[in-house]
């Protein structure tokens, strides 16, 4: 499953690196940084992207899911640090879903 959700995030952010001119984020592994310090998205950019793997993950898991709640804000690693701290997330929102 992780490996799924790992495809589902790089292909949104691959299209988030052409739109944005970003060749970072088209070739983004699980250290990549996308928010914060040292990330390759500004705020409006992190929305796009979560939008966008939200989709995604519903349409390759038939699960809906929601990223940026209370939830997600509330933790002490944020999930939107890195790509993989994304696909961790994904993963354990899909588990308990």
């Amino acid at each position: 499953m992780k490996d799924k959700i790992h495809m589902l995030v790089c292909a949104a952010l691959k299209d988030a690196g052409e739109e944005l001119g970003k060749a970072e984020l088209c070739q983004a592994g699980p250290e990549t940084r996308l928010y914060g310090r040292h990330g390759l998205l500004d705020s409006l950019g992190l929305v796009n992207v979560i939008a966008d793997v939200e989709q995604r993950v519903a349409d390759g898991f038939g699960k809906t899911i929601t990223l940026a709640d209370e939830r997600a804000m509330s933790q002490r690693r944020s999930p939107f640090a890195s790509v993989g701290t994304l696909v961790d997330y994904i993963e354990q929102l899909l588990r308990e879903g």
